[in-house]
This record gives structure tokens, sequence and C-alpha cells, in this order.
């Protein structure tokens, strides 16, 4: 009987789909064939020429059709018809195009740089340089030395700043936007190309210069050229580089910094592309995908910055987000017929339900309980599954050794409980050696992540493949079908002596409950008052998936304040 009633309800859903189905836009179906209309303002043509030959390269068939603005307007001329947009950070603030549909695909960085041989490198990068000194520095050259910059009059005023600055517009309006002065007249050395630039800060330990950061980058391994320092600024202005402050350390954290906002916006440029509302067409969503995969290589060549890694993951995510699509004509029969089969379908429920409660009564029928996870709507000690059986490890990874002498691997209930839905895993290759402490895996919600580290010590022999389509996994049975690696250990004995099984681990993840709440806490003095609201329910009750909806400056705080500090 209840595999009738199964099936006739499959039959009315089946038939509400087709009598609901709704024809497509024209030019949803992919082609190899085809043209696309790209807009562009005159100081990104360059880039965009660039991007389209090399995709025509690889896509002989489409027709990239590159359009300049003459009037830097590219907003308007996509309103006019269909089609993309690249425009810069400028253009993009004075055109109406913040209510379309927009993304940045690159970004044109202005930073300071010094010599790294500074004879005040140390108090340089401990303090910082603020918005207010270099301000009133750049306005009195008669006391244009390190003292000034630095506070420390007494010990280096004797210690003259050279100034090098990139003979670019665009450098100089930065730098007036960072210092909210319209009428900044810099005295300085200008330079006329990169290598210059580079040359001059090598060779003078008082240099002081401006570029944009991909200027001072070696092409051949994407660090600082050799001798050169970022000069760090302190935005707060406190007098110190605090800990929210401190990505400086290389091109890689800098870059993710200036991306989750700990650096000056005032110095920090996006390339956007526009489009008067999301596209919808294959060939405009492939060379999309393009531009924010392989076309990033290109960036660099051109003066620009590619984007981290992470920032592609959110990026693309945006792109490929699921469309709905509206019916194109309506049909004045179907408002009658989807109400009779919701009456119909409603009556079936309604007899679905008396049954259960009939043999919930009777005794009939047994609750089971899941062995799998999920997402509940508050979050607290009793919401974490701890199975009886395995090893955990304070880097909130679990282990289980196979009968083949093989461990396997993945995540606790607790990390997924905190991120919510995981859209992406990237993983290691079978083969590869890992050492207890490195970084095994990283796990991202729509470009944000978190570094897990190896419980243990020995070779990668599996991955778990179905997690590369199907992230969902981790989040929902992350014991069973979400395990992520089987490792052949090498030093299992010595190792499983720092994990724990579930009792003690029961104990120790109430202890977490209450650093996270610490942590969410500080969180929100340190960022916004905002979001304790979200991170807490009704009653101060946590709520599940805490990080989802905060933002990627957040989960890199969680990332060194909570998850690194697990490991020591």
């Amino acid at each position: 009987m209840k595999t009738r009633v199964l099936f006739f309800i499959g039959i009315l859903l089946l038939s509400y789909s087709f009598t609901n189905s709704k024809e497509l836009p024209q030019g949803t179906n992919p082609s190899p064939g085809g043209s696309v209309n790209v807009y562009t303002s005159p100081d990104l043509y360059n880039l965009t020429v660039k991007w389209s030959n090399e995709y025509s390269t690889i896509n002989p068939k489409l027709k990239i059709n590159v359009i300049k603005s003459a009037d830097d307007n590219v907003a308007a001329m996509l309103k006019k018809g269909d089609g993309i947009g690249f425009i810069n950070d400028q253009s993009f603030a004075t055109t109406d195009n913040q209510n379309g549909w927009n993304m940045i695909v690159g970004r044109d960085v202005i930073v300071p740089v010094m010599n790294a041989a500074n004879p005040m490198l140390d108090e340089i990068t401990r303090k910082g340089l603020s918005q207010e000194r270099l301000a009133k520095f750049l306005k009195n050259p008669m006391a244009q030395n390190w003292g000034t910059l630095t506070g420390n009059l007494q010990n280096a005023s004797d210690k003259k700043v050279t100034i090098y600055l990139m003979n670019d517009p665009e450098i100089l309006s930065g730098i007036e936007r960072f210092l909210n002065n319209d009428q900044l007249n810099i005295e300085g050395i200008k330079v006329s190309n990169p290598q210059e630039m580079i040359s001059a800060i090598q060779k003078d330990p008082g240099a002081l210069g401006f570029c944009k950061l991909i200027q001072i980058m070696n092409p051949d391994n994407q660090n600082l050229a050799e001798n050169i320092r970022l000069v760090p600024l302190d935005k707060n202005g406190n007098g110190k580089i605090d800990y929210m402050e401190n990505i400086y350390e290389n091109p890689e954290s800098f870059n993710r910094g200036v991306w989750i906002g700990k650096y000056p916006k005032a110095l920090a440029g996006n390339i956007y592309m526009v489009s008067a509302k999301k596209p919808i067409k294959e060939t405009e969503l492939a060379f999309m995908n393009w531009v924010l995969t392989d076309g990033q290589q290109f960036l660099n060549n051109n003066g620009y910055n590619d984007l981290v890694l992470s920032e592609r993951h959110s990026q693309l995510d945006k792109i490929n987000e699921p469309v709905q699509y509206t019916a194109k004509q309506p049909n004045e029969f179907l408002p009658v017929l989807r109400i009779i089969l919701m009456a119909i379908f409603a009556f079936v429920i309604i007899g679905i339900l008396i049954d259960l409660i009939v043999r919930r009564v009777a005794g009939k029928k047994k609750v089971v309980v899941s062995s799998t996870s999920g997402l509940l709507p508050f979050f607290d000690e009793n919401s974490v599954v701890i199975p009886k059986g395995l090893y955990f490890d304070k880097t909130h990874t679990w282990s289980f050794m196979k009968k083949d002498g093989t461990v396997k691997i993945g995540i606790d209930d607790f990390i997924q409980h905190v991120t919510g839905p995981l859209t992406r895993i990237e993983m290691k290759s079978a083969g590869e050696k890992i050492k207890k402490g490195e970084r095994l895996f990283t796990i991202i919600q729509k470009g944000k992540q978190l570094n897990i580290y190896s419980p243990i010590s020995g070779t990668i022999t599996a991955n778990n493949d179905n997690l590369i389509s199907n992230s969902s996994l981790l989040n929902d049975s992350p014991y069973a079908d979400g395990w992520i690696y089987t490792i052949e250990p090498t030093n299992w004995s010595l190792e499983i002596q720092y994990l724990t099984m579930a009792e003690k681990y029961t104990y120790w993840i109430r202890d977490e409950f209450s650093r996270l709440k610490d942590f969410l806490a500080r969180a929100a003095k340190s960022h916004a008052p905002e979001y304790a609201l979200v991170t807490l329910q009704d009653g101060g009750a946590l709520k599940d998936s805490v990080l989802a909806d905060l933002g990627p400056e957040i989960w890199d705080d969680f990332q060194t304040k909570f998850i690194d500090k697990s490991k020591i």
C-alpha cells in the first residue's frame, strides 16, 4: 500500500513538473561558434584584447568583439545590448553598474617599499607607517627622515629618506586618496620603469618607494625582488602593527590580506567584470570562467595582480550559481490544474501522516537514529556526534586504522557544524608524504577557507574522489561517506599516544565550545558588533553554521587564532 501511495505521489509531482516547465532563453545552449561582445574602458583595453586573443586561440570558432568605450561609460553601453565589460575601480565607482551584476577578476595594488638593509627595519616592521605620520612627512620636505616617519626623533633624525616614485598618475592619485589630499606634491625622484625602481631601492638603504605591487615582483617565482620589503601600514593608527594588520610576511599573505580588507582600500583598486544582469549564455559563462582560471596568468604581464586562489573560488561559485527562469507564456488552464493537483497532493499527505500516527501508537514502527550528521537550528555540546572506536586529534580530525594497516582520516562533526555547508575541498595527491602537524587539506565555503592539519605522519594511499563532485558529504556524513584520505602511517605507535578517543574527546569538545564563544566575542568586538547577532540565537545559544554568513576576515582570524592554536 505504501509503495502504491509513493508511486502515486511521484506521478503527481511529475505531472506538476510538466505543467510547470519553462522555456529557456535563447543562447543558453553550448555551441562551438557564435560571438561575445566585450566592452572595456580605455585603460583596460590592452588586457582585454590579450584575454580575447588568448581565448580565441583555444576556441577558434568563437568570435569575441572587443569594444572600447571612448568615455569610460561601459555600463551604459551594456544596457543597450548583451555582453560583458571590464572596468577599473574609479569607473565602477562613478557608474550606475553597481546596481547591475559585477564581480572582481583582478587587482591593482599600490604599495610603499623599502630596502631590506634599512637600519630601522625592525622598528618600521613593528610600528608601521600611519596615514597621519605619512601625510605630515610628505608635507614637510625639510623633515623627511625615518625618525619623522616612525616617531623615533631621538635616534633616527639623521637617517634621511630618499623618495622614489613611479612616473604614473594612477599611483599619485592612489596616494592622494589614501592621505585625503587631492593636491599632494611629492618631492621625490621619478622613475620611468619597474626595473629602474627595483634598482634604485636595492642600492639605497634609506629609500622609500611608491609603486604598484606587481612592479617590484620577481616574475620567475612571484616573490618580491631581492633586497626589497613592503612597508607595513598602521591602518588603525595606534602606533603599532597589530596581529590583525600583520599581512606583510610574503606576497601571498599580503594579497589575501588585501582581499579580506586588511589593507587600505584607497591603495587597492579592483578590476571588475560587469554586465547589466547576470550572464546566462554558455559562451559568456565559459569565457568568464576562463578569465578566473587560466586567464589570471595574463594579469601580471599587463601590470595587474591576479586573485588569490580562495578569491577565485569565491568568484567562480558566484558565476556558476544556478539561474531561475520564469515562464515565457502563461497558460490560462495551469492555475486551475495546479490547485487540483495540490489538493490531491495534500489529501495523500494527510493520509500518510494519519497512517504513521496509527503505526506509532500501535508500536509497529521503530525510531531509527541516523549516524550521519547534519545542520541544526542551534549548536552546543550535545549537537556534536562523536562515534566510539575512532581516534580524535586537536586539529579536529579523526583517524581509524583498518585491517590492512592503513589509516582512514576525516574531519570531525564539530568543525563541519562551525563552517556550515562546504562547497569545495582541496586535497593532496595519492603518493604524497605528510608529517604530523602539516597542512593536510583545505575545506572551502564559497571561497572562504580553512587549512586542516594532519593528525599523523605517513604516505597518502587514496583520496575520496566522491568529495570532488559532492563536497556536501563532509557535512552530511563526516565519519562515513565523507572520509578524506587513507594513509599508510610511518609512526602510528608513537603518534597514537597524542590522540584521544570518544569519552575524553567529549570533555575536550566542551572546552572547544568555550574557546569558540570567546573567539566570536572578540571577533564581534574587533570587526563589527552586528557579527554577534549573526552568531547567536535567541537566549545566547550559538547558531549552527556559525561561520557561514561571516566574512573572509573572520575566517582568516578563525584559522590563526582558533585552528592553528589547537595544534600547538
